[in-house]
């Protein structure tokens, strides 16, 4: 049980009846679970919709060439370094070539190595799509932003799939 927890458990206790206890310890529990929950890799269907969410995020600004929206996904540290422009320019090679990868949203992400969160408390998600003839390789970080994973860092290319 975190330290907030058994703080308030404790002040609870003290004052009131068991079963006023008991529900105020669930209710504490309760608003402390979104912070511990990040503390840990999501389930398999929230992870894959957290990848697939941040990577058509940005397909989406890349083929429209509007980064706003984007950018208002981004973990608050990131989107105080890029600007949607500064996005825009750094990104300007995928426009360039026309890469459109929103086929993704019908493939199950490959974890290359398994997602984990590390010691700076980032979920570290790499891997790729496998689309063929080309798939989509990803290297994400994430951090706790606002109250869900936001991203930090995105690192995304193409290449071309092995042959079978």
């Amino acid at each position: 049980m975190p330290a907030f927890a058994r703080r308030v458990a404790l002040l609870v206790s003290r004052t009131v009846g068991a079963p006023v206890r008991l529900a105020a310890l669930v209710g504490v529990l309760a608003l402390a679970a979104p912070s511990l929950a990040q503390n840990r890799v999501p389930g398999d269907r929230p992870l894959e919709a957290l990848v697939k969410a941040s990577l058509l995020s940005f397909n989406d600004a890349n083929v429209t060439g509007n980064f706003t929206v984007f950018h208002a996904k981004l973990s608050k540290p990131f989107r105080q370094q890029f600007t949607p422009e500064r996005l825009q320019e750094t990104f300007k090679s995928f426009a360039e070539q026309h890469i459109d990868f929103d086929i993704i949203a019908a493939y199950e992400p490959v974890y290359e190595p398994a997602a984990l969160v590390n010691g700076d408390g980032r979920l570290i998600v790499k891997g790729y799509f496998p689309t063929e003839p080309t798939r989509v390789v990803f290297d994400l970080a994430f951090i706790p932003s606002d109250g869900e994973w936001k991203l930090i860092s995105i690192h995304v290319k193409t290449e071309k799939a092995p042959q079978r």
